[in-house]
């Protein structure tokens, strides 16, 4: 999952579940318990659903659930953490990649105790519950996935005579060999899409940047990491994809939709942007996880989502670690996957979505996720991005070492002023 805003809007989410903005109706007496969640992330319905179920098995307490928008939503929660306890939230929906920035000042509660005695957290996904741990301590609660997994063309496999999709790494680089084909390509991969690279390069066993004691360094130019660069040289290789532009310049979904492309790696969610661009490939499209090294498991893949965050400075801790209950509990938390495709916070609940092949696609690849590495300066690495700059280059015709070693240096730099 990268969201942000500089205009402070807030809309309730009661102004959908009820008349007017403000706290959701509740009997007279309750302890309200104040829920930011971001926008989009869960249907009107299933925050009306849960807000009944809540406040029917509480009944000391009541909900007010305020949507926020993702757009420079961190400077927002940054002041809610450090303002009083009545006049912010009780709980917070953040990006899984944003916990790192909010540990920082002790602002957050330790959820440790009620991860390991009730929440069952050796079943999350990693890509979900590591971003959210801080010196083996849990702050960010895992509530639900999304990633990458390759979005295919089933008649163009079919015509090449491709009757299952790959599980291997060799397989998928022979099937794609096979569909690149005259006007075809056999996938369109834009050369600085790096959260795939990430993916081959944890893969590989290598990171895009490691932490000795308390100072983290840049990691690209480790033989792992190079050998992650090399299998997307080779698979980009397969298609057109501009070597100095990242899968939004140009919309990839609009590349996909010209038909004239066999696979793509990408959220399944983006096979109606296709459609709809394209309506004739309606039924045409299929998904399957991103293969790994091996048939014994998909590869990996970077985990976007979210996870769930209790202030210190709340005024009821019970009372918002009973919503975090809830809101991550099998019930609830699979009854969203299925409502919004995602992909359920635990591995053992993964058959929840088995029937949507996409989200199925998705659990798969999951379940071996992992995230950014889990430090408040990452953003700084991201703004300037000297990952892009180092594929482009590699993929233009550099020395793939030297340009590794380039970038590692500049993301230590970001990462450890003074060190790079």
């Amino acid at each position: 999952m990268r969201r942000r805003l500089l205009a402070l809007t807030l809309t309730c989410a009661s102004a959908v579940l009820a008349a007017g903005c403000g706290a959701l109706p509740g009997g007279g007496g309750r302890h309200t318990v104040t829920v930011w969640l971001m926008k989009d992330s869960a249907s009107p319905d299933f925050l009306r659903r849960f807000t009944a179920d809540f406040e029917r098995t509480h009944k000391d307490l009541r909900l007010d659930i305020r949507i926020q928008q993702w757009t420079g939503i961190g400077p927002k929660v940054q002041a809610a953490l450090r303002g009083k306890a009545q006049d912010g939230p009780d709980v917070i929906e953040v990006g899984n990649t944003q916990v790192a920035q909010y540990v920082e000042g002790g602002r957050l509660t330790n959820l440790t105790l009620e991860s390991m005695r009730d929440w069952g957290m050796r079943d999350w996904l990693p890509g979900l519950a590591e971003p959210g741990q801080d010196n083996s301590a849990q702050y960010g609660i895992p509530w639900y996935a999304a990633n990458r997994v390759v979005v295919y063309r089933k008649d163009l496999f079919a015509k090449a005579g491709i009757t299952s999709p790959p599980r291997t790494r060799a397989a998928w680089l022979a099937a794609t060999e096979k569909l690149d084909s005259g006007t075809t390509q056999g996938i369109y991969l834009a050369g600085q899409d790096w959260y795939t690279l990430a993916g081959f390069v944890w893969d590989e066993g290598g990171d895009l940047a490691q932490r000795t004691g308390d100072v983290w360094k840049g990691t690209l130019d480790s033989p792992a990491a190079l050998r992650g660069m090399d299998f997307y040289r080779r698979l980009q290789a397969l298609g057109d994809g501009p070597a100095d532009a990242d899968e939004e310049h140009p919309p990839q979904a609009e590349v996909f939709a010209t038909g004239q492309v066999a696979q793509i790696v990408a959220v399944p969610g983006i096979a109606q942007a296709v459609v709809q661009k394209n309506p004739a490939l309606k039924d045409k499209l299929g998904f399957f996880p991103v293969p790994g090294r091996t048939a014994d498991r998909p590869g990996t893949v970077f985990t976007g989502g979210s996870d769930l965050i209790v202030p210190r400075n709340t005024d009821d801790r019970d009372a918002a670690v009973a919503v975090v209950a809830a809101l991550t509990g099998a019930r609830w938390d699979t009854d969203l996957a299925r409502t919004m495709n995602y992909v359920p916070n635990k591995t053992t609940l993964a058959s929840a979505v088995a029937g949507e092949e996409g989200v199925a696609a998705m659990a798969a690849g999951a379940a071996h996720g992992r995230a950014t590495p889990s430090t408040p300066q990452w953003a700084a690495v991201e703004a300037d991005n000297p990952i892009k700059t180092y594929m482009t280059k590699v993929l233009t015709g550099a020395d793939p070492a030297g340009e590794a070693r380039r970038a590692s240096r500049r993301i230590t730099e970001q990462l450890a002023p003074g060190l790079g």
